[in-house]
């Protein structure tokens, strides 16, 4: 799996050089297919069309009355927390790397967490997985991605991939690493996708040049903010790290009106 990740990044990273339309659609095509071929990728099941199944056994079960209980309050704010920063995170990162920021604030920042929120409770009446911003959508804003058409078109393409989903799932597969401890268990590498996020992250990075580094209370917050992203494994840890250190330093310098 690491050996085709870096194959991967290593057919992006030229595509970008050369200036190819689409470098990391390209990328994800030719680290998919080596994938393949060599077996780390295992072929998807059926010949890679779905089989539909009826949708009754979680399609609105929805309980109510348990979710009115005191004891679903910490869960539900849990979950409200977690999705607020990482759409906040998501609009924030891909807007500035699609040039949409205004003084740094996102314009109409309101109808997209709208969208999102209305989003959410429809993927709940299906059964399905939170339905959120990811910050993957930085890679369509790295493609040349910039108005609502961009996304109008994902769309229609993520309904056709419904009918061959474990064809295109080849390209979110996991691959396990064995660490060669006896009794560890393996790490799970995503080695098809892993070459796109690391190439997005680089373009993501030329934000940080906006940073003031010489000022603690601005450059500190940022700093863990990028570095506690990946340590957790969640933009929301990040977020919160940032958030709080901020506050924190903004009160100890005495400039707590700037928090």
């Amino acid at each position: 799996p690491t050996l085709l990740a870096i194959f991967g990044l290593a057919v992006t990273g030229a595509a970008l050089v050369r200036k190819v339309p689409g470098a990391i659609l390209w990328g994800l095509l030719a680290t998919g297919a080596a994938g393949l071929a060599t077996g780390v990728v295992p072929l998807p099941p059926g010949g890679g069309f779905l089989e539909f199944h009826s949708p009754g056994p979680i399609l609105l079960k929805l309980d109510i009355v348990g979710a009115l209980s005191v004891g679903c309050i910490v869960p539900i704010l849990t979950f409200l927390f977690f999705d607020l920063f990482d759409t906040v995170g998501t609009l924030m990162g891909v807007g500035e790397e699609a040039g949409l920021m205004v003084d740094g604030r996102l314009p109409n920042a309101e109808r997209a967490l709208a969208a999102d929120a209305g989003a959410s409770v429809v993927g709940s009446l299906f059964g399905t997985s939170t339905v959120t911003s990811y910050i993957e959508s930085a890679a369509g804003v790295a493609a040349g991605g910039r108005t609502g058409l961009a996304s109008v078109v994902t769309g229609l393409l993520f309904i056709a991939a419904i009918f061959v989903t474990p064809l295109v799932a080849v390209f979110g597969q996991a691959a396990p690493i064995f660490t060669g401890v006896e009794g560890a268990p393996p790490l799970i590498a995503y080695p098809v996708t892993a070459p796109a996020l690391i190439t997005v992250g680089y373009l993501m990075c030329g934000a940080l040049k906006k940073i003031d580094w010489s000022d603690a209370t601005e450059a500190l917050p940022a700093f863990l903010t990028v570095i506690m992203m990946p340590a957790t494994y969640s933009i929301s840890g990040g977020l919160a790290a940032g958030f709080i250190s901020y506050s924190l330093l903004k009160i100890v310098s005495g400039r707590a009106r700037e928090a």
